[in-house]
């Protein structure tokens, strides 16, 4: 039997990815993506839930935990080829919305010091 990889400490290192896993029926896939490691395969244990993502609906398919995934990261976590697009396109997303929030006051009454529907 093959002895596990250790580290400099003595402690024993875990390979971890963030990949997806296929649930759903046959012909209706979705995907969990999930923490989980490197040496468990696709449908077994995993470490934590991150996300979903389905390929089959339609507009925003997919929602990530991105807190939870830059701290998987942070700790060494390896991203697979589809979920860091995803992660990409979810980053992109959110910095789309913010530059397209509308003030809540339009600029011109902001400067009398009006609201629009007061008498």
């Amino acid at each position: 039997m093959a002895v596990p990889p250790m580290s400099v400490r003595g402690e024993e290192s875990m390979a971890v990815k963030i990949r997806l896993r296929r649930m759903g029926s046959n012909k209706k896939p979705f995907f969990r993506v999930v923490a989980t490691d490197a040496r468990r395969p696709n449908a077994g244990r995993f470490l934590e839930a991150l996300g979903w993502y389905d390929p089959k609906k339609k507009g925003v398919n997919y929602e990530l935990k991105l807190d939870r995934i830059e701290y998987w990261a942070g700790q060494g976590a390896i991203l697979s080829d589809t979920v860091r697009s995803i992660v990409t396109r979810q980053k992109k997303g959110a910095v789309r919305a913010a530059a397209a929030v509308v003030p809540a006051v339009p600029p011109a009454a902001a400067q009398t010091g009006t609201t629009s529907g007061t008498p």
